[in-house]
């Protein structure tokens, strides 16, 4: 199953209230991700995680720009952690009966993902437990520690930096998540959680660029034409 996070704000991108919402090329942010989940082999579920609140503008929003998709909706909390903790509370019943192996998490500010990119991460968390993807950062440079006050990087120590979707088995999930909540931990994001309560391995696989997160006002435009250009380059 798969489930698109919509429970944050939209300061930096310049919106009045919550930026999953915004107008991108004639829908909504949102909708692009629930959409694309709907075409991919492998997710029978998807699933909304809305902004306490909002239940109603989720709702309509979905209905009247996907309204032959089937869409659960489930709740947000407070931070991105307590979202996918009640999307896992939400879920567990399935989860120990079986019938929910995987969870596909991605983030609504992300329209641009395509087909290939959600069923990527769904086939390695399969067969590895866990999966994000990734991108080389080239434009950081490594600082001396007796200068900055944190250690040097390893010699030939590659930096990247993660996107959404991520996925994983999700007993293990369930399991990371009840844990955290007993010892009051949040995590930054899903995988954080896992390597924290867990052993699974999260293997990286190949991000894609045009995968951009949607967090400020260029960013639209930057969006609007990628979901605009000759053949989906989704």
């Amino acid at each position: 199953m798969a489930a698109v996070l919509a429970a944050g704000m939209g300061t930096r991108v310049g919106a009045d209230g919550n930026k999953a919402y915004l107008r991108v090329g004639g829908r909504s942010m949102v909708t692009w991700s629930l959409d694309t989940l709907s075409r991919v082999p492998g997710v029978t579920r998807v699933v909304l995680v809305f902004r306490r609140g909002e239940r109603e503008l989720a709702e309509r929003t979905v209905s009247a720009e996907l309204p032959s998709i089937s869409i659960e909706f489930v709740e947000g909390g407070n931070s991105r952690h307590g979202s996918e903790t009640n999307l896992l509370n939400y879920l567990a019943a399935d989860i120990e009966s079986g019938s929910v192996d995987v969870v596909l998490i991605h983030d609504a500010a992300r329209p641009v993902a395509g087909p290939r990119l959600f069923g990527t991460a769904l086939s390695v968390a399969r067969e590895h437990g866990g999966a994000v993807p990734a991108l080389p950062l080239d434009d950081v440079v490594a600082l001396e520690a007796d200068r900055v006050g944190v250690p040097d990087l390893p010699a030939g120590a590659a930096l990247v930096g993660v996107q959404t979707p991520q996925a994983f088995r999700a007993p293990e999930l369930l399991a990371a998540y009840r844990a955290a909540a007993r010892d009051g931990f949040d995590g930054t994001d899903t995988s954080a959680c896992v390597a924290a309560y867990t052993d699974v391995r999260v293997r990286t696989f190949p991000g894609d660029r045009r995968n951009i997160k949607v967090t400020y006002a260029p960013d639209v435009a930057v969006a609007e034409r990628l979901l605009s250009s000759p053949g989906d380059p989704r």
